[in-house]
């Protein structure tokens, strides 16, 4: 196991996969990482959308809108798309946003970005009240002690510091290359023996 003394936090960074990692699920992904410690981590894969999610059917159905106020809202609803957060607990939603809304189970990531796990947050984007900028990601990437440091060590990911406009603002087919840019490094030229003399 890698001496993890040698990683300081990860909190607010992007992982960026390396090409040739050898796990399908996170290929070409970018992740937020919003917790990390000696006993682990874990985050949100940012460029990953489901396939066809409804995302009024999803709101009325854990009874978060009524069906008249799923009238009210739907096209605004419509137009929100729901992220694949990774392969962790997938029936369970998270929103990471920007910083307009606030409860007390509000954790602040890093650098005026948010993230919030209730129903509440759900209502307020639903109705018209919540953040200016989510994202909403069913499951989570999550990794044991010591495992993403053996992962990284390994090269199967790159890091960086987030960029916000990355998460919120970027088209979501550029927010790899996007990601890589940060770091000087062009897509085309990224080679999975990165890292190796």
């Amino acid at each position: 196991m890698s001496d993890e003394t040698d990683f300081p936090s990860l909190c607010g960074k992007f992982l960026i996969a390396m090409p040739g990692m050898g796990d399908s699920r996170f290929e070409r992904t970018v992740i937020y990482i919003c917790a990390h410690s000696t006993e682990g981590a874990m985050g949100f894969i940012i460029n990953r959308t489901m396939d066809n999610p409804n995302v009024p059917d999803f709101l009325e159905q854990l009874e978060i809108i009524t069906s008249e106020e799923r009238i009210d809202f739907e096209n605004t609803l419509a137009a929100m798309g729901m992220y694949v957060g990774g392969p962790v607990e997938p029936g369970r939603g998270f929103v990471l946003h920007t910083e307009e809304f606030n409860s007390t189970a509000t954790i602040s990531v890093r650098d005026e970005v948010y993230l919030t796990a209730t129903l509440e947050i759900l209502r307020s984007i639903a109705t018209g009240k919540g953040p200016k900028k989510a994202l909403i990601a069913l499951g989570y990437a999550g990794w044991a002690a010591g495992q993403l440091e053996d992962e990284i060590t390994s090269n199967g990911w790159l890091t960086v510091d987030a960029d916000k406009s990355i998460i919120f603002d970027c088209d979501i087919s550029k927010r790899y290359s996007q990601s890589l840019a940060l770091l000087g490094v062009d897509e085309s030229l990224l080679s999975s023996n990165a890292g190796h003399a």
